[in-house]
């Protein structure tokens, strides 16, 4: 199927520059059995897409009409079959060569229509039927194509025909200079021209492609992914500018959405969806052109989110086993220089000395590197300042950090409490109070306490483990990447906005696995 959808699109778009998502994403829209809105200025090969698609099926008919506000249903649908009326008593149209005996339909200037006209599309577009007269008809239509150079006004009851339209395209003029000069050359390939193709789609290939489409799976880490959309949309910051949105997409939107990565998965002869035709939402969720970078970003964040979920407990294990390495490192210091003064306390999870509970600070922690570097309370040496903040893993657990620069809080920036630190043999002073820490018993062997916190759920048995799962999560984004750059309708404005994503990702790997290594063999 992909080979012979590449030819398909290699021919239509022969002779016609920079142009091919919306070939692309049109085509995409005609196997599915959905509409496409092209929003450009006058005189960017907007007609000319709906025209090339026309040659994609087989012996296909168009109807292409320029809206006005004088335009009548006649013009579009038919005009009305006098014989019969006279002859009959019955109200129909002579509908032949018109809207309702077409393959492919283009209507520019489509919300300069009257409302006989749109409330009309409203059923054509969605159900394919059209009632002419007392009769229902079944449309042969397989692809819609609207155009206008704005978008429809407000308040003028448009939204219901706006939703219809599923693809939502931004059409350019020509940007490459190279394009321009070979679009502009008369010995060029003239792109009116209209011969045939050799990988027509027949219309009985047209109607097995629908079927086998409906039986395509939608795994649920799509689904997931969807509802992280979903939630996302809720609150959408517009880029460049000082507000939030809560963009609005119907039941309907979804439906017809997950039906499109269906009919998508099925032209790179899959027979599920996966997370690189999830990028096709990116055209279908917003409402004004300015919201496509905001939703492609999350959009690009939905995509990724199953990889960054085992990144994060990737890195807060080998995080972990960082500071603990810290943790030997300075102990193992302290007992080369015959410095005993720290050693009946007790080292919870290989990090933390514990606060015992009193003065209202309870189930608090402090990072045992810090707590070995603060200034003892006879020193001449002023109080360190730190930090105290809620864990944003365990939320009932209160964590004190040190700093050289107060300043810098780094990822503990979010709920803290700026707060001044120093120690003595036995005790931790907060702001000036006295907290004594936790040490063993008199006589009693000295363990390191493991109940700080639960293992970290999804983590792994060891750091070779650790090195094999951080090596296949880089495999697994070089795939996905591969999977989006090889995607038949992947637009250039979605390649740039899910690379960029891709690249943050591939660089959160290479320091982890550089962690990974110095764990491994730096000890």
């Amino acid at each position: 199927m992909k080979t012979r959808i590449q030819t398909i699109l290699r021919q239509i778009s022969e002779g016609v520059y920079e142009k091919d998502a919306e070939l692309a994403l049109s085509l995409l829209a005609a196997l599915s059995g959905e509409s496409v809105i092209l929003l450009g200025p006058p005189g960017v090969a907007k007609s000319m897409v709906a025209r090339r698609l026309k040659l994609a099926f087989a012996h296909a008919r168009s109807f292409e009409y320029l809206m006005s506000r004088f335009s009548t249903p006649d013009e579009i649908f038919g005009p009305v079959s006098i014989q019969r009326l006279k002859s009959d008593d019955v109200y129909q149209r002579c509908v032949e060569g018109y809207l309702p005996t077409a393959d492919v339909v283009f209507l520019d200037e489509i919300w300069k229509a009257g409302p006989a006209i749109q409330n009309t599309l409203l059923t054509v577009i969605n159900e394919k039927v059209y009632l002419n007269g007392n009769q229902l008809m079944r449309l042969p239509l397989k692809l819609l194509i609207g155009a206008s150079n704005e978008l429809p006004v407000q308040g003028e009851g448009l939204e219901a025909l706006w939703d219809r339209f599923l693809i939502r395209l931004v059409s350019q003029p020509i940007q490459n200079e190279e394009s321009f000069y070979r679009m502009v050359d008369p010995a060029g390939v003239d792109e009116c021209d209209m011969r045939p193709i050799s990988e027509a789609i027949t219309e009985d290939e047209y109607h097995q492609w629908l079927k086998a489409i409906s039986s395509v799976k939608v795994p649920r880490e799509v689904l997931l992914a969807i509802t992280g959309i979903r939630d996302g949309l809720k609150d959408v910051a517009i880029e460049g500018q000082d507000v939030h949105r809560n963009i609005y997409v119907s039941d309907r939107r979804w439906k017809k959405i997950v039906h499109l990565m269906c009919a998508s998965a099925f032209v790179h002869d899959r027979n599920e969806v996966n997370a690189s035709d999830l990028q096709l939402a990116i055209h279908c969720l917003w409402n004004e052109p300015d919201e496509l970078s905001s939703i492609g970003k999350l959009v690009a964040d939905a995509i990724f989110r199953p990889y960054l979920v085992r990144l994060d407990t990737l890195q807060r294990q080998v995080s972990r086993a960082l500071r603990g390495r810290t943790v030997r490192q300075m102990r193992e210091k302290a007992r080369l220089r015959g410095d005993h003064r720290d050693d009946d306390l007790i080292i919870f999870d290989g990090l933390y000395y514990q606060l015992v509970e009193s003065q209202g600070l309870q189930n608090t922690f402090i990072y045992v590197p810090d707590f070995g570097m603060l200034p003892t309370r006879s020193s001449d040496e002023p109080a360190v300042r730190g930090v105290l903040f809620k864990d944003p893993i365990q939320p009932k657990r209160t964590i004190i950090r040190a700093y050289t620069n107060p300043d810098n809080v780094g990822e503990h920036e979010a709920e803290l409490q700026r707060v001044n630190l120093y120690r003595d043999s036995m005790n931790l002073y907060v702001n000036g109070t006295r907290y004594p820490l936790r040490r063993a018993a008199r006589g009693m062997q000295l363990q390191q306490s493991s109940g700080l916190e639960p293992p970290i759920q999804g983590a792994c048995e060891s750091l070779e483990e650790c090195e094999s799962a951080v090596d296949m999560l880089f495999q697994q984004a070089v795939q996905l990447s591969a999977q989006i750059r090889n995607h038949l309708f992947a637009s250039p404005q979605v390649q740039k906005i899910i690379s960029t994503q891709l690249d943050s990702f591939k660089r959160q790997i290479a320091q982890l696995r550089a962690d990974v290594r110095k764990l491994l063999y730096d000890e």
